[in-house]
C-alpha cells in the first residue's frame, strides 16, 4: 500500500498596502521554491490576478478559478493549472472574486471556504499523485474576507514589506488582525517572517528602513532582502517569473536565497515542535 504524501504547508503572502512586491514574491519564491526540490501551489487570491498571469496562464484560459471553488462551483483541483515552471502548479484567479465577499456574506463558513478547498484537495487523487509540499496564497491588498479567508486556512503568514518611509505603519494593522484571526479562527497561525522588499542600496532611506524594522521585529524578519531589481519588474509582462526570465539577476538570486531560508525555517519548526 503506497503511503499518503504529507499535508503540505500553507503559507498566506499578505500585506494590506498593495506595491509591496506581494505578488512578485509569491511568484519567485514559488518558482525558487519548485526549483529546489519542493512541489508548489500558488493560490491566486487576489481579483487582479496578476499571479496567474506572471506565471503565464491567460485570461482566456482561466475556465475554473479560485471564484469557482469558493462559491462551490467546482472543487480546487479541478481549477489548478500547470505552469511552465516544473514542480509549480497555480490556482488562477479572474474578477469574479470581486463580487465573491457579498455572495458568501451570511454564509456560517464563510471565512473557512478556502480551508476547506485545501482540505478536500489533500484528499483527492491529484494530491496522491504529486503531493504538493507547499502551498502559497497570494491575498489582495486588503484585509477582506479574501485575506481572512487565506489567513483561516494558513500554517502561517509570510509578510512582504516595501523598504519605504510608512513601512512599519501599516504592519502594525496587520499583526493586529493576525492576531485577531489567531484568537478567533485559527489558533495555529504563526507569523513565518518579514521579507523585506525593493532595497535599494544606494538610498539610505532603504538602509535606515532595513535597520528599523530588523530592530522593531528581531528574528522574524528574514536575512535575505529582495533587491530593486528592474529583470524582476519585466518578467511579469513575458508571463515568466524572474527565475526564467534572467535566473543569474540579484533578484532571482535573492528568491533562490530566501526558498533556502524559508526551508530552514521549517526545519527549525519542526525540531522545536518534535
Amino acid at each position: 500500500m503506497s503511503m499518503l504524501p504529507e499535508t503540505p504547508r500553507v503559507l498566506a503572502l499578505a500585506n494590506q498596502k498593495g506595491g509591496v512586491g506581494k505578488t512578485t514574491t509569491a511568484i519567485n519564491l514559488g518558482t525558487a521554491l519548485a526549483a529546489i526540490g519542493e512541489k508548489v501551489l500558488v493560490i491566486d487570491l487576489d481579483p487582479q490576478g496578476n499571479a496567474s498571469t506572471g506565471l503565464g496562464i491567460e485570461r482566456r484560459d482561466r475556465g475554473l478559478s479560485t471564484y469557482d471553488v469558493l462559491s462551490g462551483d467546482c472543487s480546487l483541483d479541478e481549477a489548478i493549472k500547470d505552469t511552465a515552471v516544473p514542480r509549480l502548479w497555480v490556482a488562477p484567479s479572474t474578477m469574479d472574486l470581486l463580487g465573491l465577499e457579498l455572495e458568501i456574506a451570511s454564509s456560517s463558513d464563510r471565512a473557512f471556504r478556502l480551508r476547506a478547498a485545501i482540505e478536500q484537495l489533500t484528499r483527492s487523487r491529484m494530491f496522491q499523485e504529486i503531493g504538493f509540499t507547499y502551498v502559497l496564497v497570494d491575498c489582495p491588498p486588503s484585509l477582506n474576507l479574501l485575506t481572512i479567508n487565506a489567513l483561516s486556512a494558513s500554517h502561517s503568514i509570510l509578510v512582504p514589506l516595501q523598504c519605504e518611509f510608512f513601512a512599519l505603519e501599516g504592519l502594525s494593522q496587520l499583526l493586529s488582525t493576525v492576531e485577531q484571526v489567531r484568537n478567533a479562527l485559527n489558533p495555529q497561525l504563526t507569523i513565518h517572517g518579514i521579507v523585506l522588499t525593493m532595497y535599494d542600496s544606494r538610498n539610505n532611506l532603504s538602509s535606515q528602513v532595513v535597520a528599523d524594522v530588523r530592530e522593531t521585529m528581531g528574528d522574524a524578519v528574514y536575512d535575505t532582502v529582495i533587491p530593486r531589481n528592474v529583470r524582476i519588474s519585466e518578467a511579469p509582462s513575458y508571463g515568466k517569473p524572474a527565475l526564467l526570465y534572467d535566473l543569474k539577476c540579484s533578484g532571482s538570486q535573492a528568491y533562490l536565497r530566501l526558498a533556502s531560508e524559508i526551508i530552514q525555517r521549517e526545519r527549525d519548526l519542526r525540531r522545536v515542535a518534535a
